[in-house]
């Protein structure tokens, strides 16, 4: 390694910056140096980009999905048996905040049987192949501390009966983690602390994994990517799907009538006149409370993380660099005398790409309501809002055995 590689290592940590020039680099540290992108650590102390201007988007809304449900289903439907649709699920995250240190999706969300996040959601995605009569493509992608026990615990539960031959994995890009003066901490005797690099990065490291490939020899057209969280979404949902077809947009979002204006979801909306999305902590008081002639928050529309995007679209924009947010966040790290330090406070920034920002690069989107109670689940927390106890709840309602 150049010298100003070795002056990006943990300048701090002098005993092992001197035994890695010494010795050379572990090949963990090795590829994961070659692999790294140095860019992130221009971003600090840099302010992030101005928002522009933003106001509300219209949205398909409930009465108009029913009044054109069996023809947008129909159109859906023959979209998937044709093969133009595939399902990215977005799973490089840990249950940590759920007290559970392996993948999120590994989590038993079951009360008297077990009832896994994952098993849930092929689950989801099975209502919709077995009614439709075709296999529809999974790809999931794993991050780098997650990607072996997650294709074992597939392998090891038969996928949950789905077909394996439509079922690929791909590893999350990972960004460093760097302490408040810039330096890149060391996790292990052998690794960088790197974390991944948030989930607006799934289809550059999909690309990466040389899977386009794989969509372009099964024909591809659209991408219907879903977070981990929500127990209760329908994946590859052919009126959703029929719906952004008779749209014409090239990318669409599903939506719900937020709980109360404060709710902590990020509303879809313009920008400039653009798709947007804008984060509850950017919502003001005041656009978070005003409402339409009809009474309807303007900005009422939360968004799930269930996205369909048009492939064309995705390859013309993954050479156009997202720009990365800077967080706060507690990082383990080895002091030079060998000991791991686990912090309770925040110590160190971590780099995300989110996908919301995607939409933003998106010429349209189609906001498409859903019935809250029946598509929207999220385990976020071990307990309270957004918890596995609310999950479980909603399951039951819509009757899951559990």
């Amino acid at each position: 390694m150049n010298q100003v590689t070795l002056e990006k290592i943990n300048a701090t940590n002098q005993k092992y910056l001197n035994q890695f020039k010494e010795k050379g680099f572990p090949e963990k540290m090795e590829k994961q140096l070659e692999n790294m992108d140095w860019s992130y650590l221009d971003l600090i102390g840099k302010k992030p980009s101005e928002k522009g201007e933003f106001s509300p988007i219209e949205v398909m809304e409930l009465s108009e999905i029913e009044d054109k449900r069996s023809q947008l289903k129909e159109n859906g439907m023959k979209a998937i048996k044709e093969g133009k649709v595939a399902a990215i699920l977005l799973a490089g995250g840990q249950g940590t905040r759920l007290g559970f240190n392996k993948a999120k999706g590994m989590f038993n969300i079951g009360e008297t049987k077990e009832l896994y996040i994952f098993e849930q959601l092929i689950s989801n995605l099975m209502d919709v192949t077995k009614e439709v009569k075709a296999l529809i493509p999974l790809y999931i992608m794993t991050s780098e501390k997650n990607n072996d026990d997650t294709q074992e615990f597939f392998k090891a539960h038969n996928y949950f009966g789905y077909d394996k031959e439509y079922v690929k994995f791909f590893v999350q890009d990972m960004a460093p983690a760097v302490d408040y003066d810039g330096n890149i901490l060391i996790e292990s005797e052998d690794s960088l602390a790197m974390s991944p690099n948030g989930n607006g990065g799934w289809f550059s490291s999909l690309v990466k994994a040389g899977l386009d490939e794989d969509l372009k020899k099964r024909g591809v057209e659209w991408l219907n990517v879903f977070g981990v969280d929500n127990v209760l979404q329908r994946i590859a949902d052919p009126v959703f799907i029929g719906a952004t077809l008779e749209s014409g947009c090239q990318s669409a979002s599903k939506v719900v009538r937020k709980a109360n204006p404060e709710e902590k979801v990020g509303a879809l909306c313009l920008e400039n006149g653009k798709p947007s999305i804008l984060e509850y902590i950017d919502l003001t008081k005041e656009m978070a409370e005003a409402r339409n002639e009809k009474g309807t928050l303007l900005y009422g529309f939360g968004v799930t993380l269930n996205y369909l995007f048009k492939v064309d679209k995705l390859r013309e924009i993954v050479s156009d660099k997202l720009e990365a947010h800077v967080v706060n966040k507690k990082v383990p790290y080895l002091k030079e005398n060998g000991e791991l330090v686990k912090p309770t406070e925040p110590n160190a920034y971590k780099f995300e790409l989110l996908i919301t920002d995607m939409i933003y690069m998106m010429d349209n989107c189609l906001g498409f309501e859903v019935v809250r109670d029946k598509e929207f689940a999220p385990v976020k927390n071990a307990k309270g809002v957004d918890s596995v106890d609310t999950a479980r709840a909603l399951l039951k309602k819509n009757g899951v055995e559990i």
